[in-house]
């Protein structure tokens, strides 16, 4: 069985990344990028599902850190007889997919071993696997099926053993042994050996110096640099698709079946990571996504979809591996998300809110990019009216969700501003006059009156933890009576254990069975909620709890079991690294402006 979700840490190249286990064990990574099927895929099944173990034969007591501003892992394994690190790395800067993994001993000797389980197609797929020798004698290894193939270079390569490559040795005080494993077309030639010191150099300099950018000061910045970091290796460097997560079908009820593929680029998550980025001083990277967002919802404004694959394609047909047991027992492990189809219409204005804080901070647009935006403003001003999934991804009925309606508002409301603010062209009058009136429906039937609280949707009493981005977006002040009722309300309904849940599954509204944990991302928001309410003790209090649920190297999954103590869901979740990164903006300033200040009214 996998580790708890919490014991793995991050590896990556900005083209796609690893999950490597406390215990060594590489046990999950698609090649050559996010979305690609996954030649280890032991997260999810078993080590016959493709593994990289490097890893002590004893028990061992282990810690491990990321170093510097880097993704660069080193792990210290201590044994009773002796100490041996591993330095794990997947090199940024030319494209290529590697995973580099130097195994040196510190003190006394330890016994060590080694296996080496390629299996593609997220582990079905047996590869023809032979041995080499090159003209200077250097052995290696290659796993070919298809397209893809892999090559294992090292010092000491394991030997074939029913299926399997596994070896043991025994590494002593001082001693150093280096193994590479690289993915390539099987049609081209074999890459030339990576000379490993430069690359690990380089990738701990460009990391050095593209967290020094950060501009972030304040109480929890170490939590933001690292959060910002994350999000940087969710972004393809080559498209500019930012994924949600690099993962698919970590559960979110252990044992159940609401596990989705989180390895695509949601219009939402994008938006909301960019704003992020742009409140930490990082432009340049808008220019990246922009492109991105133009070629993949290029075409008919109504045909724009809410979520596309890395490189912006469109097909995303969700389908079910069945000889994967999955996490935990917890089936059916899924690849693509059926959400493509939905209609979720609040994604429009966290896509504008992106776009007009970056004008804000200087992006010029350009006439391609300004022409796109204005005509799904107009696309929206025709259909805004219409029911839709909600920022959920409800399965259920579709419904007149009231976050949906506020990030409407927020559409138009940006689109004001682009043409009042900047001087670009487009029906104002009428954009002002559509802002107003959706304004008008969500205060009237998006509100509880006999209980001081804004709803879920139009048609329940319930609330959701999305209403408390109310005041984030600017659409009513954080002291609002109203808000502050409706913050009242999500205490009373949705804190677990003092963390927020989404919704209440037990409603029925997502069509689903099963229950789910709380939500990281709604709890940094109720930090938020709390900081503009002016409940500041309050709001400091619970932000210094959620940053200290990451795991010791920083990382925060979808959601936490507060009762057994431990992640679920995808890891690491995009949504709530780019949500701690707002709360800890808004405890700074005080305000949503630095984070989101599109708002107008």
């Amino acid at each position: 069985m996998a580790l708890p979700i919490e014991d793995y840490a991050l590896l990556g190249d900005t083209g796609t990344a690893a999950l490597v286990g406390r215990d060594g064990s590489v046990d999950w990574l698609c090649l050559p990028r996010f979305d690609s099927p996954a030649c280890f895929a032991a997260l999810l099944g078993t080590p016959e599902h493709g593994r990289w173990l490097l890893g002590p034969v004893e028990a061992a007591r282990t810690t491990r850190r990321y170093l510097g501003s880097s993704f660069v892992l080193e792990t210290t394994h201590e044994t009773d007889t002796g100490v041996f690190r591993v330095t794990d790395v997947m090199p940024l800067g030319d494209g290529r997919a590697d995973i580099v993994r130097r195994v040196e001993g510190v003190s006394g000797t330890v016994r060590v071993r080694h296996e080496w389980v390629v299996r593609f197609s997220y582990g079905k797929v047996r590869p023809w696997v032979n041995r080499h020798k090159d003209d200077h004698g250097h052995e290696w290894i290659s796993a070919i099926a298809g397209p893809d193939m892999l090559v294992l270079r090292g010092d000491r390569l394991p030997q074939p053993e029913d299926g399997h490559h596994v070896d043991e040795f025994e590494i002593g005080a001082g001693d150093e042994l280096t193994f590479s494993t690289t993915w390539f077309k099987s049609h081209h030639p074999v890459p030339e050996p990576l000379d490993v010191d430069e690359r690990i150099a380089e990738t701990l300099a460009r990391s050095e110096h593209w967290a020094r950018h950060c501009d972030h000061t304040g109480r929890w910045r170490e939590a933001v640099v690292r959060s910002l970091l994350v999000l940087r290796l969710l972004t393809h460097a080559g498209t500019g698709g930012i994924v949600a997560a690099p993962t698919t079908s970590l559960p979110e009820d252990f044992g159940g079946h609401r596990n989705w593929d989180y390895r695509y680029c949601w219009l939402r998550d994008a938006s909301l990571t960019l704003q992020a980025l742009l409140g930490s001083g990082y432009v340049e990277e808008t220019v990246l996504w922009r492109g991105w967002l133009l070629r993949a919802i290029a075409g008919d404004p109504a045909d724009m979809q809410i979520m596309y694959a890395v490189d912006g394609g469109r097909e995303l047909p969700e389908r079910e591996l069945d000889h994967l047991p999955g996490y935990a027992g917890s089936r059916p492990v899924r690849v693509g998300n059926g959400a493509v189809e939905q209609r979720q219409t609040d994604v429009l204005g966290e896509v504008m809110a992106a776009l007009e804080q970056a004008r804000r901070m200087g992006l010029k647009e350009t006439e391609d990019s300004w022409a796109l935006q204005s005509a799904l403003v107009q696309e929206l001003a025709e259909h805004w009216d219409e029911p839709d999934n909600g920022l959920w991804e409800i399965r259920g009925p579709q419904r007149q969700f009231t976050h949906s309606r506020v990030m409407v508002w927020a559409a138009f409301d940006a689109a004001v501003s682009a043409v009042e603010r900047h001087g670009l062209s487009g029906p104002v009058d009428q954009w002002r006059a559509l802002r107003d009136e959706v304004r008008r429906e969500v205060l009237e039937r998006g509100f509880d009156a006999e209980r001081g609280t804004f709803v879920q949707h139009y048609d329940t009493r319930e609330v959701d933890a999305s209403l408390l981005l109310i005041p984030a977006v600017g659409f009513l002040p954080g002291d609002d009576p109203r808000v502050l009722g409706t913050i009242r309300a999500v205490e009373e309904d949705l804190l677990h254990e003092g963390l927020v849940l989404r919704y209440r599954t037990q409603s029925g509204v997502d069509g689903l069975s099963g229950d789910e944990h709380p939500f990281l991302a709604c709890s940094f928001w109720l930090v938020s909620a709390y900081a503009l309410a002016g409940r500041r003790a309050e709001a400091e209090a619970l932000m210094d709890r959620l940053v200290g649920l990451a795991n010791d190297l920083g990382l925060l999954a979808e959601e936490y079991d507060p009762v057994r103590e431990r992640m679920v869901g995808n890891f690491p979740q995009a949504f709530s690294h780019l949500a701690l990164i707002g709360a800890a903006m808004t405890l700074r300033d005080g305000s949503p402006e630095r984070a989101r200040p599109f708002a107008g009214s």
